[in-house]
């Protein structure tokens, strides 16, 4: 059953589409690797922590959020169902809900969270979103209503994944791209006018991961990091232009490769993945890979890199403790290391590093390679917090398993 509710005014949803700038359009943020342009943020904040412009209850899952102008979208769980929520920046109050069925299927293992995972990707007239039974849907963005859809597990046999589908959209030219796995369509790319395959190609097995563009050389390309491999193809067609091994326990591959503009690409997993950082360089059609470190020192599990000059930052572990961790982004030597962190997530923006943490505290610091200094942190949201906050000029947008929060940090 799929439900289409509007909660709103009528000029708030026109509001939507009238041309407001991307600030946050998809996972990761407008460059894919959570950092943002936003100035003008405080260099820390009162005891209370920063000025809360709203909050209201959700139901759960781990969606990110991306931000449109005077609307962000999300997902959660209600019941059976999975909500696409499209709700307005100032208020919090909802514009359109779209809701499908997602009853897990068996043998689906969903004690750390049921879902939805993946983030919502905007684009001009649409939105993206995939819940944990790969269902990819694409919606107006004005209404919410359905333009098209695909089961990517069902129509294209895809590999399935035991804790739900996590790997979110991005988009190339007219096309949104998906990682599905599975023989002749790890990778496939859809029309976005219509939803018709442009392309479907290779043969490796998923992982919960989510794709990234990028250029080498002036080479546009996709690094999708699959099961056991890292792999770059052209987004064009979807032909292989390189593939490097990257295994861990179970295939979890799960956190975003970060690409930076020295042509270094860090993938880092935990689960005895590691982290390595490989050079790539494009010529007469064929690129060179060239691993340039190997550590197990920085093992991201479920939140994110970010590099910040010559150092790179992530909480490193999986089933323990997770210390804010710093390497040197040349040789992979570890810098420094900070507990007083549990594992978190991060956006760095005008100078400062914002977190949360899964315990739910906020904290602001200042990063370099000679060490972290916390200006402010405050606990804030309830448990669980894995999701990465998003951030639109200087509101900070965050969520929990159970509820959705706007914070100024002006």
């Amino acid at each position: 059953m799929r439900v289409v509710t509007f909660l709103i005014c009528a000029a708030a949803i026109c509001a939507v589409g009238q041309g407001a700038s991307l600030e946050w359009p998809q996972f990761a943020g407008p460059h894919r690797n959570f950092t943002s342009d936003a100035t003008g943020l405080a260099n820390a904040w009162p005891a209370s922590g920063p000025k809360k412009l709203w909050s209201r209850e959700l139901g759960e899952g781990y969606s990110g959020i991306a931000i449109d102008g005077p609307a962000l979208y999300t997902m959660y769980r209600r019941g059976s169902d999975e909500v696409t929520l499209a709700a307005a920046t100032a208020t919090g109050k909802t514009i359109w809900e779209y809701a499908e069925n997602a009853s897990f299927r068996g043998g689906m293992a969903m004690e750390n969270g049921p879902g939805p995972h993946a983030t919502p990707l905007v684009t001009a007239d649409s939105v993206y979103a995939v819940g944990i039974l790969a269902h990819l849907v694409c919606l107006d963005k004005k209404t919410g209503k359905l333009r098209w859809s695909h089961d990517l597990w069902g129509e294209f046999h895809g590999t399935p994944m035991d804790r739900g589908y996590s790997g979110s959209p991005i988009t190339w030219k007219d096309t949104v791209i998906m990682k599905v796995g599975g023989a002749g369509h790890s990778l496939m790319a859809f029309s976005q006018k219509d939803g018709k395959v442009v392309w479907q190609k290779q043969d490796f097995v998923n992982s919960p991961s989510s794709p990234v563009l990028i250029q080498v050389d002036g080479e546009n390309q996709l690094v999708a990091v699959m099961h056991d491999d890292i792999i770059g193809v052209n987004p064009d067609t979807g032909d292989l232009l390189w593939k490097y091994p990257h295994s861990t326990s179970w295939g979890l591959n799960i956190a975003l490769p970060l690409w930076t503009a020295d042509n270094t690409l860090f993938v880092s997993s935990a689960y005895n993945g590691g982290c390595v950082a490989l050079t790539l360089h494009a010529a007469n059609g064929k690129t060179q890979v060239k691993e340039l470190w190997n550590t197990n020192r920085m093992r991201v599990h479920i939140g994110n890199l970010v590099r910040v000059g010559d150092a790179l930052y992530g909480s490193s572990g999986d089933f323990g403790p997770a210390p804010l961790t710093a390497l040197d982004a040349k040789s992979g030597k570890v810098l420094w290391q900070d507990r007083s962190f549990p594992k978190a997530a991060f956006i760095y923006a005008d100078g400062k590093l914002i977190a949360v943490d899964e315990d739910g505290n906020l904290s602001l610091a200042s990063v370099s390679p000679a060490g972290l200094k916390v200006l402010s942190r405050v606990a804030l949201l309830r448990s669980n917090a894995w999701t990465a906050p998003a951030l639109a000029g200087t509101a900070l947008y965050v969520r929990d398993r159970h509820s959705l929060m706007a914070l100024d940090l002006h």
